[in-house]
């Protein structure tokens, strides 16, 4: 079990009183959140709780309705589409299907972000990197594999080493654990912490897995009806008397 990060860190991503809707249905009504620097920040709720529509509107996937985002000293819902690019590139964003283009080999999928972000990089220093953050998701031998030939988990781990190999300050995890067994699961909940060792990264991860909650929170925060219901450590939630609070963490599957 982790403690509870202590917020004397810098703070680098900012969400005030974030609204968003879609037609009459009021996704996310009042939510304020800090992510600050070197830590996880998991958030938890129930599906269409808008834990996904919040991180969306963080890097402005969506566009919010009301509030304010800053990212990394930047507010975001006032950036032009190339300021707004350049932060984007120092947010690192697992999907939750991983999103590999299925046409491009693991080298391939890995060397196209960096192509894109790190130019500077003379093609040694690609193949380099791409070996590298391979060796550190566990799968050096899956280099030049298609997509399709490589398992649920073995995807998501080659979509964490491209989210990470371009060093992003800030990692967005949208339900990481999401449709793989437990044994895989618990893998992935050990790389996203050593990521944040290794590349001091801060992190929002989205789940409703109690164990993944349970493996990397070093603070939560859980959402209920649009709001932020209850923020704090691991062991506040544990130690809550709130029945939804309560229910939660007694029933494992709320998907």
């Amino acid at each position: 079990m982790k403690e509870a990060a202590k917020d004397t860190r810098k703070t680098v991503i900012k969400v005030e009183n974030l609204q968003k809707s879609f037609g009459n249905l009021q996704v996310l009504k009042d939510v304020s959140i800090d992510l600050h620097e070197g830590e996880n920040l998991v958030v938890l709720g129930k599906s269409g709780t808008g834990k996904s529509v919040l991180i969306k509107c963080i890097v402005r996937l969506l566009d919010a309705d009301g509030g304010k985002i800053k990212v990394l000293d930047q507010e975001i819902n006032n950036l032009k589409s190339k300021e707004l690019d350049e932060v984007r590139k120092k947010i690192g964003f697992l999907f939750q299907s991983a999103a590999l283009y299925d046409s491009m080999t693991v080298r391939e999928n890995l060397a196209f972000p960096l192509k894109r972000i790190k130019k500077e990089l003379k093609a040694d220093e690609v193949q380099a990197k791409i070996s590298e953050v391979l060796e550190n998701v566990g799968l050096p031998d899956a280099i030049d594999k298609m997509p399709s030939a490589l398992s649920g988990g073995q995807r998501k781990r080659i979509g964490l080493a491209r989210t990470v190999i371009v060093e992003p300050a800030v990692i967005l995890y949208d339900e990481p654990t999401t449709g793989l067994d437990p044994v895989t699961s618990d893998e992935i909940s050990v790389l996203i912490n050593d990521i944040q060792k290794k590349y001091k990264a801060s992190s929002i991860i989205i789940t409703h897995d109690i164990e993944c909650v349970r493996a990397v929170a070093d603070r939560i925060i859980m959402l209920h009806e649009g709001t932020v219901y209850m923020e704090g450590s691991l062991e506040d939630f544990e130690k809550s008397k709130d029945e939804l609070i309560q229910s939660f963490f007694k029933n494992k599957n709320h998907q």
